[in-house]
This record gives structure tokens, sequence and C-alpha cells, in this order.
């Protein structure tokens, strides 16, 4: 079997665990700090902060950002529903904004849009979410420019996206955005088994998210509100979550930083091969926008008209051959929750005719070119 995603652990990796469970520290110790380091300092951020998972970390960046009951987060359709689910933590309320047909990221000018259409009701959103799919960086120069016209915060869901740019700028560097979260599941670009990640240039915002994931408890004497105690003492100073990040998980996310690029490169590499192996198939393959450089974490084609097979009839057939393609994603507003929320089918067309046709065809930084050959000659002879 082939999957659509699989992690790549190296001796070092196993190595640097291994390091771990003989060390003194198993969770709360120096790895974490370490790691939010490492990619804090890759990406060009002056301030990291390591959590359990990306949801939990868009929910701590939307509560970091004040958002709550009478609020409005925006987000893309097409992305997993945790890039939504974070408001609703919150109580805010969620709508989306369409994608663009070639990249299939939120729009900037559908956003536009959409914005002045809200500021002539007073409803303008408090939080957008752009998502950076399949690893491909959202306008943010765009986005952010229109943050700052119309007042609302910029959280990056770049999960797919580390290691990718944007006008030369590295994602989660936070130039045109308040927070990035970035996510470390098995099939991300790098991997920590489960976890997420924050970068911010805020130092306030930093603060916060440090406390929120440790229960809202602070230690730093400098920080308590009395500070005549003892050396045991902590106070909690709001309501936080137990959303901590392990020093192993953290050791595993240390080793693989130092291959981040290695990875990417080697995405690119396979990306290029499907470019050349798939022409002249009735299918529409990944554009890539001049301004971007992509992390590659998904590629993702459509058929296009006139194919002799149906999508459903292509993923069971490839799943039949033993290649794990998959769909990414199911617009957000047709699942059976938000639809009961209001949403509807044809609310964001170009997201609905993205999702209709798309496949995503096995990319990882360990698919070898045999086994990608192997994909490629079953689409061609599925298609063809």
């Amino acid at each position: 079997m082939i999957p659509y995603g699989y992690q790549s652990i190296s001796d070092a990796d196993i190595d640097a665990v291994v390091q771990v469970l003989q060390s003194k520290f198993l969770t709360q110790g120096p790895k974490v700090e370490e790691f939010e380091r490492a990619v804090s300092e890759q990406v060009g951020a002056l301030h990291g902060v390591a959590v359990n998972s990306a949801t939990s970390a868009l929910h701590m960046a939307c509560l970091a950002l004040g958002l709550g009951p009478s609020d409005w987060l925006w987000t893309s359709p097409n992305s997993f529903v945790a890039s939504a689910n974070c408001a609703l933590y919150c109580g805010a309320s969620v709508d989306f904004v369409d994608v663009d047909p070639l990249t299939y990221n939120l729009c900037s000018k559908a956003l536009a849009s959409k914005l002045e259409k809200a500021k002539a009701r007073g409803c303008l959103p408090k939080v957008v979410v752009p998502v950076h799919f399949a690893g491909q960086s959202c306008d943010m120069a765009a986005i952010g420019s229109l943050a700052k016209h119309y007042g609302f915060s910029v959280v990056e869901d770049a999960s797919h996206a580390i290691g990718a740019r944007w006008q030369g700028l590295q994602v989660g560097a936070c130039r045109h955005s308040d927070i990035t979260v970035f996510s470390f599941h098995p099939v991300k670009i790098i991997t920590t088994a489960e976890g997420g990640l924050l970068t911010t240039n805020s130092a306030q915002i930093a603060e916060r998210l440090v406390a929120l994931r440790a229960h809202g408890v602070i230690k730093e004497t400098s920080r308590l509100e009395r500070q005549d105690e003892g050396a045991w003492y902590y106070e909690q100073q709001s309501l936080g979550f137990n959303y901590r990040m392990t020093d192993m998980q953290a050791a595993l996310g240390v080793s693989q930083v130092t291959r981040l690029e290695q990875f990417v490169k080697r995405r690119h590499y396979l990306a290029a091969r499907y470019e050349e192996g798939l022409k002249g198939l009735p299918l529409t393959l990944p554009w890539q926008h001049p301004d971007g450089y992509s992390a590659f974490h998904l590629y993702v084609v459509q058929l296009a008209d006139g194919a002799c097979l149906q999508r459903r009839e292509l993923f069971d057939a490839m799943r039949q051959a033993g290649v794990l393609v998959h769909v990414h994603y199911i617009p957000i507003h047709l699942q059976p929750y938000y639809q009961r929320l209001g949403f509807t089918q044809g609310d964001f067309p170009n997201a609905e005719t993205y999702y209709e046709r798309a496949i995503s065809l096995p990319l990882y930084a360990g698919l070898s070119d045999t086994d990608q050959n192997f994909v490629i000659t079953e689409v061609r002879r599925l298609l063809q």
C-alpha cells in the first residue's frame, strides 16, 4: 500500500527521543524551549510557543486575541474543520470566504468584497484565519493590508506550510499576521507525532499563549499578584488548558527541523515528476503562484470535464490498486453540523466545485521514485 502521506523518521530522530527517555524530564523539560527556538529562528519570528496539537494552537490563538461571544471569525471553507471550530470554542460566530479557483486558498479579492459589505452592515470580523492549503501561502501581503484597513486580527493556519515562503519571506515570520499556527501531525512536513506551535512577534501575545497552554497558571515571580509567598507558590490568573507539548515530542521536533529544507526539496522534486508524468491527461494539476514557494504538503489534482471516470470511480480504482489516494477537503460549510448553523449548498461555489473534482495523490519525503512511478502509471492507465 502506498499512503497519501507518511512520516520520515531517522536514526537520529530515534536517538533524540531515547535521550529524553533516559533523562530527568519527560514532559516540561528543556527540549520544549529548544524546539520553540528552533522553529521561531527557522521562520524568522521572535517568539514560538509549542503545544500538543494545531487544533489547540488555533483555540489558543483565538483566545489570546480576545475572540469571544458577539465576535466573528472568517476562514476558508476549504480546510479541515479545526480552522472554523476554534471560533465556536470561544463562543464566537463563524463565516467563510470563498477560495481562489487557481490556488484553492482563501481569495483576497473575495475577502475585500465581503469586508466592504460587512463594514456597511456593521459586522466586521474580529479574526480572519487564512489557510495555506497544500503548503502554498495565501496572498498574505493583500490580507495583511486589509487587516490594517479594517482593523481585524490575522491568524495564519500554516498547518500545511512550514518551509513555505511568500514573496521571499518564510511562512511563520508574521510580517502580515498576528499569529501563525503550525501542525506536526505525522503526515505533515515535519512531525512531533502529535503537536503544534504558534509563532508571533508580540511578546504580550506570547505571554498569554504560554499561560493558556498550562491552565492559566503563572509561576514567574515578577508576574505574581502576591510576591511574598514561598518558592512553591503559583497563581492561576486566567482560565487555561492542558495544551502542553512533552519533551519527547519536542526532541523529535528538534531533530526533524534540521531536515526541513531537505524534506521540502524532495517534495518539490516529486511534484515536478508528477507534473511531467501526468501531462496530457484530463486533469487540472496544481498551479503555483509566482510570488510563493510551496511546502507541497499535498499534491491535489482535479478531474477535468469529459474525463472517462468520475472522481469516485478513480478514487476506488486507485485504492483497489493499493494507492491510498485521499480527498482534501470536504468544504466545512457542507458538514451537517455547519449546515445546522445555517450554511447551505451553493454558499461558496468555488470551494464546492473544487471539492467535487479533487483527489490527493501520494506525496511525502519518503516516497520512492519507484512507488511514484507506479502511482503515475495507474493514473494514466485509468484515465487514458
